[in-house]
């Protein structure tokens, strides 16, 4: 099936493009029923019809979403010298004073509670 575009008036094109919609939406249409009718015997094999199925599968306001878990705050490795309760993980961005103690030579396991 060859169509010469090229040789036809956008009139002609229109009422191309407006039969091709419609002819897709017969498809889509002529597919979904197909579809449905093939769920319901695979349905029927096993003993139920598809209504039956539908309503044991939760929706999407039933199912929820799950609680989220709060994560614990990790315990601090690192202690400023100067000011004890001014603590480091060791995750994240290195705090100002341990910094400053690397850069003047301190070692960073002296460091560590």
């Amino acid at each position: 099936m060859n169509i010469d575009l090229k040789s036809m008036s956008r009139k002609e094109l229109e009422k191309l493009l407006s039969d091709v919609k419609k002819a897709l939406s017969a498809a889509q249409t002529r597919d979904r029923r197909d579809a449905r009718k093939a769920a319901e015997r695979a349905a029927a094999e096993f003993g139920f019809s598809l209504n039956e199925l539908d309503e044991d599968t939760p929706t999407k306001k039933a199912r929820g979403k799950a609680p989220k878990k709060s994560a614990k705050p990790s315990k601090p490795k690192y202690a400023d010298p100067a000011d004890p309760t001014r603590t480091w993980t060791g995750k994240g961005r290195q705090p100002n004073w341990f910094r400053a103690a690397v850069e003047e030579g301190i070692d960073p396991a002296t460091l560590e509670i």
